[in-house]
C-alpha cells in the first residue's frame, strides 16, 4: 500500500454543493451528457409552469427553440416572485433557481411531473452558460441573470410590464453535453401527450431554427383521454364500433383518480399504453393488470351470459386500444426508472371499475356489443 493511501483520511474528502455538485456530474441529474439530457433540462422547467397552467393560474405555457440555440419557457401566470410573497405557495424564483431541494415535489397527484427528475429548475440554471429569468408582476417586469448557476446580480426593474406571467431562457453549456440541440420531434410527443392525459392544458412548442421559417404546434384535448385513443387508430383495419368508451373516477381505497378509454378495432394487434400520474409506465403494472382484468370480466360475462361462449371457451381481449391513466397520491414503483407501477390496491380497483362502466356499454349498445363479440372471437379463433 503506498504512503499516500496510508495517509488518506477526512481531509482527502472533497465536498461539492449546489451548482458545482451539478456541473461535475451532470448526467446524475439530468440521465445523460446527450441529447436525452437537453431534454430533461428543458423539462425541468416546464414542470413548474404546466402546473401554473393545470391549477388555473396560467392559461398557456409555450415552449420555444431559439434560432440562437437558447431555449425560452413560458407562461402567462401572476408571474412568480424572485423573492418569497404572501400569495404564492412555495419558494421565490431565486430559490426554485439555486436550491436543488426546493425543485423537488412530494408525490402529489395534482403536480404534473414533466421531468424524470423532478428536481427542478436549480439543475437547467447550474447546467447552462446563461439563464436569463423573467417576471411580469403587479405592472413591473424585472430581470435577473445567471452564469452556470450563479447569479450574476441581484433581480432588477426592467421598466413597465404587459401582462403577468413568468419567462426562463436557458443556453445548455456546450462544455458539459455532447449536443446542444434539442429535437423538435422528441418534445412534441411528450407535450402532445401531456395534453391527452391532462384535460384542457394548452401548451405550445415552436422551433425557430428552420431555414424555411420557425414551425408550430399546439396541443390542447377537451377530451382527455378518450382523443388519446382516437389518436391511436394507425392499426391495421377499422374501428369494430363507432364509440369510444371511457371514463373518469376517483376511489379512495387506492387514494387517487382513474381515467380510462378503450376502443376494439379489426385486427390483433394490441395497442395499450398505461401512465401514473402523467408519467409513462412502459412495462405496466398493477393499473395495466387492473385494465385487462376487467376487460376480460365484462366480455366474458356478457357472452356468456348470452350463450356466445361455453365453460371451455377462454377469456376475450384481441384487437384492444386502451389508455389507462391514474393519479395516486403516494404512487409506488417498480424499480428507478418507474417503468412499472406497483400500487397493489390499484389493481382491484381499476379492475371492477373497469368491468363495470364497460359491461354497462356493452348492455346499453347491444349492435357494437355484439361486433365487439365477433371480432374478438374471429381473431381468437384465427390465433
Amino acid at each position: 500500500m503506498s504512503d499516500e493511501a496510508i495517509r488518506y483520511d477526512a481531509s482527502h474528502i472533497q465536498v461539492l454543493e449546489g451548482a458545482e455538485a451539478v456541473r461535475k456530474r451532470p448526467g446524475m441529474y439530468v440521465g445523460s451528457t446527450g441529447q436525452r439530457g437537453l431534454h430533461q433540462m428543458l423539462f425541468a422547467v416546464a414542470d413548474r409552469a404546466v402546473d401554473e397552467a393545470l391549477t388555473g393560474r396560467a392559461g398557456s405555457v409555450g415552449v420555444t427553440l431559439m434560432a440562437d440555440g437558447a431555449v425560452r419557457v413560458t407562461d402567462d401566470g401572476p408571474g412568480i416572485p424572485f423573492g418569497a410573497a404572501e400569495d404564492t405557495d412555495g419558494p421565490g424564483l431565486e430559490a426554485l433557481l439555486t436550491d436543488l431541494s426546493a425543485g423537488a415535489r412530494p408525490g402529489d397527484r395534482r403536480a404534473v411531473p414533466v421531468s424524470l427528475f423532478g428536481l427542478g429548475p436549480a439543475v437547467t440554471n447550474a447546467l447552462s452558460s446563461r439563464l436569463t429569468a423573467e417576471v411580469r408582476r403587479e405592472g413591473v417586469r424585472r430581470v435577473q441573470e445567471y452564469a452556470c448557476g450563479v447569479a450574476v446580480a441581484p433581480p432588477t426593474a426592467a421598466g413597465p410590464a404587459t401582462g403577468s406571467g413568468t419567462t426562463i431562457t436557458f443556453r445548455p453549456d456546450a462544455t458539459l453535453f455532447e449536443t446542444t440541440e434539442c429535437s423538435f420531434a422528441v418534445l412534441a410527443e411528450r407535450f402532445r401527450e401531456l395534453a391527452f392525459l391532462n384535460r384542457g392544458l394548452d401548451i405550445s412548442l415552436t422551433d425557430e431554427r428552420p431555414p424555411g421559417g420557425p414551425q408550430t404546434a399546439r396541443f390542447r384535448f377537451l377530451g382527455g383521454v378518450r382523443d388519446f385513443v382516437v389518436s391511436l387508430r394507425a392499426c391495421p383495419g377499422t374501428p369494430v364500433h363507432t364509440d369510444v368508451i371511457g371514463f373518469e373516477q376517483e376511489d379512495p381505497r387506492m387514494a387517487g383518480t382513474m381515467e380510462v378509454a378503450l376502443r376494439w378495432c379489426g385486427s390483433r394487434e394490441e395497442r395499450v399504453r398505461s401512465f401514473a400520474n402523467s408519467m409513462a409506465t412502459p412495462y405496466g403494472g398493477t393499473h395495466e393488470s387492473g385494465l385487462r382484468d376487467g376487460v376480460a370480466a365484462a366480455l366474458d360475462a356478457y357472452a356468456r351470459a348470452r350463450g356466445l361462449l361455453t365453460a371451455a371457451d377462454p377469456g376475450l381481449g384481441e384487437g384492444l386500444t386502451a389508455i389507462v391513466s391514474v393519479k395516486l397520491d403516494h404512487p409506488e414503483f417498480v424499480g428507478a426508472t418507474r417503468g412499472v407501477l406497483g400500487n397493489g390496491p390499484v389493481r382491484a380497483c381499476v379492475g371492477e371499475a373497469v368491468r363495470e362502466h364497460l359491461g354497462a356499454w356493452l348492455e346499453q349498445n347491444p349492435g357494437q356489443a355484439e361486433a365487439v363479440i365477433t371480432e374478438v372471437l374471429r381473431a381468437d379463433a384465427l390465433g
